[in-house]
């Protein structure tokens, strides 16, 4: 199976920037729909950027013109570079990853979590005011 493990995470003031990497081993990424989820404490699971095997990306609107994903193909990781920061980003963020062509814009406007077989543990991410 594919393993995800993320990482960058931590605290950050608002306004300010992170990177998260997602580290993929066990199978290239190249054949998945990848992505970055969130999820607030009482909130439901969201995701905020998505890369598909058609190398379309789509964002979350909450999150245009902030947050930009890639892959580094030479790497096998998937990267979030989050800038400028407000309060309402602070969750656990996840890595996720569904195999089968999926839309990244409809990743990143409905509801498709339930399509992702593979996740990391997560990495949490906290925005102060």
């Amino acid at each position: 199976q594919v393993q995800l493990v993320e990482s960058g995470g931590g605290s950050v003031e608002a306004g300010g920037s992170l990177r998260l990497s997602c580290r993929v081993s066990g199978d290239n990424y190249d054949g998945y729909c990848m992505a970055w989820f969130r999820q607030a404490p009482g909130k439901e699971r969201e995701a905020v950027a998505a890369a598909d095997t058609t190398g379309d990306i789509s964002y979350r609107d909450s999150v245009k013109g902030r947050f930009t994903i890639s892959k580094d193909n030479s790497k096998n990781t998937l990267d979030l570079q989050m800038n400028s920061l407000k309060p309402e980003d602070t969750a656990m963020y996840y890595c996720a990853a569904a195999r089968g062509g999926y839309s990244a814009h409809l990743v990143t406007t409905q509801r498709m979590d339930h399509f992702f077989s593979y996740w990391g543990q997560g990495t949490q991410v906290t925005v102060s005011s």
